[in-house]
């Protein structure tokens, strides 16, 4: 394990891998932001939280990674609340939806999954620069990036749509910034940039799309292959707890689950696909991200 860490956010924290992260967190002694779009939903898991761990140093704080004025408020408040930080995880997310738009006009998986995180870490990345000790990024993708391509013709899927696509692009993008903030981050900054998956976890990420969609038969199907296959939102949360805080993980690593085919079981380093490595790509979705979100990185180009 790490020093212990002071002071984390963890996006989508109300539920699922974000609640585990969040109260594991927790457990270890850190004062943990639930970074959440309801606040409500937010105070309920903090409530949940403190019934089990009565010492739990937690707070609420609204994020609405589909609103960049809300990503940028959010950042306000905690750069005005806090003295530092430690350990941001980039976990929240939204899959395989039908297809609709942020307040910004953004695909909606593109803009949540992957627009922003990427503003939420460059407003918050000059109070983790300047925290004492090492610091770390840590960026939630998905098995599903394999399948992904970064259609820069196309972002948004405004000529077609297919959801899956969308998803795939959108946890393709996580990795290809993780690794570029890595290779940007300069040596001796103290901040480290890593990745994970969960593998197969049976959370509610998987419900939203069939209910949304209308689809009483994919949400029964969803509902049983999550009995059958996934494990548990407790184990699905093991990666991002390890790539947060095991001293041995170094800058640009990929943290999931050893089971076959990467669906299940302890977490390990693993490699992406050959795609997420693809430094070119990376630069451009860099150049288009910072374009579209109008968050510009004090970093050089690696």
């Amino acid at each position: 394990m790490t020093a212990d860490i002071g002071t984390a956010v963890v996006t989508g924290a109300n539920s699922g891998l974000g609640f585990e992260v969040t109260k594991a967190l927790a457990g270890r002694g850190a004062d943990v932001v639930l970074a959440c779009r309801s606040t409500e939903r937010g105070e309920a898991a903090k409530r949940e939280i403190e019934t089990e761990l009565p010492a739990a140093s937690l707070t609420v704080g609204e994020l609405d990674l589909a609103d960049l004025d809300s990503v940028a408020a959010f950042a306000d408040w905690f750069t005005a609340t806090y003295d530092g930080l430690d350990l941001l995880c980039n976990n929240a997310g939204v899959m395989a939806i039908p297809r609709r738009e942020t307040a910004d006009g953004f695909e909606y998986q593109f803009g949540v999954n992957h627009l922003g995180h990427f503003a939420l870490t460059g407003h918050l990345l000059p109070i983790l620069e300047r925290t004492t000790g090492e610091t770390r990024v840590v960026t939630q993708s998905s098995l599903a990036h394999e399948r992904g391509r970064i259609d820069f013709d196309d972002l948004h899927h405004e000529a077609s749509y297919d959801k899956w696509e969308a998803y795939g692009q959108s946890k393709l993008a996580n990795l290809l910034f993780a690794y570029e903030l890595d290779r940007r981050l300069p040596e001796g900054a103290g901040v480290t940039s890593v990745a994970c998956h969960p593998g197969w976890a049976a959370t509610n990420l998987q419900r939203r799309g069939p209910e949304q969609a209308g689809s009483r038969l994919r949400l029964f199907g969803m509902k049983v292959a999550n009995a059958v296959l996934a494990q548990s939102a407790e184990r699905g949360a093991e990666p991002m707890l390890y790539a947060a805080t095991d001293p041995g993980i170094a800058g640009g690593e990929y943290v999931g689950p050893d089971g076959f085919r990467g669906m299940r079981g302890s977490p390990e380093i693993q490699r992406s696909s050959d795609r997420s490595y693809d430094e070119a790509t990376a630069r451009q979705l860099w150049a288009v991200s910072e374009g579209l979100t109008g968050v510009a990185f004090d970093l050089a180009e690696a």
